[in-house]
Formats: C-alpha cells, sequence, structure tokens
C-alpha cells in the first residue's frame, strides 16, 4: 500500500482508491458493536460458534452471518475439529486496534 505524501512544493499526493477502499474496509469491521463484540472475543482466544452463541447472547445465525463477513475479508482463521468450527482473530493490526481503542476510551472492560 502506497503512502499519501506531501510533496517538496505542498501538493498531496493523494492516497490511490484502491488503497483507501481497503482502509474503509478494515474500519467498518469495527463500526458495527456485533463486530466489535466478536472481534474483542476472538482477540482473546479461539472460540467455536455454540461458545460465542452463548458468551455473546445472540442466535447462531448472528454469529454466523458475521463470521462469515470476518472470514470473506480474511480476518479470522478456522479449524475443524470434531463437529465443532472454532475460529481465531487472524489480523494483528486488528487485534491492536481494538485493544488501543478500548484502552484509551477507558471503558470498564479492558483487554
Amino acid at each position: 500500500m502506497q503512502q499519501a505524501t506531501i510533496s517538496p512544493d505542498n501538493e498531496l499526493n493523494a492516497l490511490p482508491t484502491e488503497d483507501a477502499q481497503y482502509i474503509a474496509r478494515f474500519f467498518q469491521v469495527l463500526a458495527d458493536p456485533t463486530r466489535v463484540r466478536l472481534v474483542k472475543a476472538l482477540a482473546d482466544g479461539k472460540w467455536c460458534v455454540s461458545d460465542l452463541v452463548q458468551a455473546l447472547e445472540m442466535d447462531q445465525p448472528a454469529i454466523s452471518h458475521q463470521l462469515k463477513y470476518l472470514r470473506k475479508l480474511g480476518l479470522v482463521n478456522w479449524e475443524r475439529t470434531g463437529r465443532h468450527v472454532y475460529y481465531t482473530l487472524n489480523d494483528p493490526l486488528l487485534r491492536t486496534t481494538l485493544l488501543n481503542a478500548l484502552n484509551n476510551l477507558e471503558l470498564d472492560e479492558i483487554a
């Protein structure tokens, strides 16, 4: 990804559209409260869908829908063990971004 820079004559070298779209998709993940809760859980360890359903007190289709979205973006890993599929966060930048936000916003449940 290219960086936007200011040239010596103070003209902005604009961020390419493709890079801007990539960054927007990254932050879109954290723009939804359900995904924030899910990413926080996955940042803490490996989870199967049934455990996420209980922990987040949400229905299974909602959890599965969000996991599918995160898988499509390549942000989670999954591994089948028997009849369970376990998910982990695949993106250290996403984990760091979320945990920094939690710390900087001084929320009660800090990583």
